[in-house]
């Protein structure tokens, strides 16, 4: 029996999204601005241009077909039209989309340019969005919304409120049957044990501790401070000295339940529950990678204060922080600094953000959808040849 009251867009292969929209995909930065050129045409689409797609090889290139056929099908997408300079990288990306059983369009720049392929790409997008509007909410289980979680420019009401509050959605979300992401590799250090005793068995464990081990050597290889990049210095300026300081705070938002796989990055879960994904802590590039997997609502503890909003997934932005509050408002969709002031206690913060999110499952826009932040940014491993 569906949760009274939630409501989602159920796509043709089962999964379940909160949000219906046609997207404009660039398969590669050559292809951009025929990408924007076409979604200006067709108001209501949404234009995903990037920086990446030429001359990317190995696990590299990899990762990105991955972002961008994941972002394809992701439940929030109705429908997308995919444009590449060549044909055969363009297929391999639509042929990806289409595989999740929603409308594709595939246009290539190569011996038609871009006046002609804006023309006809602006044709299909306007019947793919039509089509898309005759879409309706049916009831759905809070167990089929998959949710993703990150923190940014946290500080010390970060680790005392909004991730603490965070945690009561996960677990909610994970009891009732749901799956929730979380990752941020860099960012576990010093707490990475912590992670590691959660793991559901050895096997997890494993692979858990091959992804920390081996970012942790990437930063040692370099041979350089992370500091002012890890902490950052926003986290600095609000007390966070040390990356041990941060790492603790950053688990608290993870809840109390058991980790239940390891994840390379975009790729999506197979087991309900809580996922570790092998991500940046780079707040726009985890979050492109988590929509990528599959997750169709985030949620955001926020300090300092922190303006990250993604294309096609909503991102609800908390925190405890009472100056954030008021001098950001406009990028806060739930203030709980009333926690820190012992106004009230941790599951009541947890039945407020629970509103937030049961809203926004159901339509409301987030504060970064409502100013237009569409940040979306795919990983790079390593240079192109």
């Amino acid at each position: 029996m569906a949760n009274e009251g939630l409501t989602g867009y159920r796509r043709a292969n089962g999964a379940v999204g909160i949000r219906n929209h046609v997207i404009i995909l660039a398969v590669d930065d050559l292809s951009n601005a025929a990408v924007e050129g076409i979604a200006a045409l067709v108001p209501g689409t949404i234009a995903l241009p990037h920086s990446y797609g030429r001359l990317q090889f190995g696990e590299d290139l990899e990762l990105t077909f991955r972002t961008l056929i994941g972002t394809g099908c992701n439940p929030n997408v109705a429908g997308a039209v995919v444009v590449g300079i060549e044909p055969s990288w363009t297929d391999r990306v639509a042929d990806g989309i289409e595989a999740s059983q929603k409308p594709v369009a595939r246009l290539s720049i190569e011996r038609n340019g871009d006046f002609a392929t804006i023309a006809k790409g602006a044709r299909l997008a306007a019947q793919m969005l039509q089509d898309a509007s005759e879409i309706v909410r049916t009831p759905v289980e809070r167990s089929e919304v998959m949710m993703s979680i990150k923190c940014g420019e946290s500080d010390t009401t970060s680790g005392l409120g909004s991730c603490p509050t965070t945690s009561q959605a996960v677990d909610r979300t994970v009891f009732a049957g749901g799956t929730v992401l979380f990752g941020e590799t860099t960012e576990l250090t010093g707490g990475e044990h912590l992670i590691a005793n959660r793991c559901i068995d050895d096997t997890v464990r494993g692979k858990f501790q091959a992804f920390f081990d081996d970012y942790f050597r990437t930063v040692e290889e370099a041979g350089v401070d992370l500091l002012g990049s890890q902490p950052t210095q926003g986290n600095i300026r609000g007390g966070l000295s040390t990356i041990e300081e941060k790492a603790f705070g950053n688990i608290a938002k993870t809840g109390s339940v058991p980790v239940v796989d390891a994840l390379e990055p975009a790729v999506a879960p197979k087991v309900k529950g809580l996922n570790f994904m092998d991500t940046s802590s780079a707040a726009a590039e985890c979050i492109t990678l988590m929509a990528a997997a599959g997750a169709v609502i985030h949620i955001f503890p926020t300090g300092q204060g922190n303006v990250i909003g993604n294309p096609i997934e909503p991102v609800i932005k908390i925190t405890a922080n009472p100056l954030t509050a008021k001098t950001m408002a406009e990028h806060i969709d739930l203030d709980v600094s009333g926690l820190i002031r012992q106004e009230y206690g941790l599951k009541e913060a947890g039945d407020r953000l629970m509103e937030v999110v049961d809203r926004t499952i159901n339509g409301r826009l987030t504060a970064a959808e409502a100013n237009g932040h569409r940040e979306f940014v795919i990983t790079k491993l390593y240079r192109s040849a």
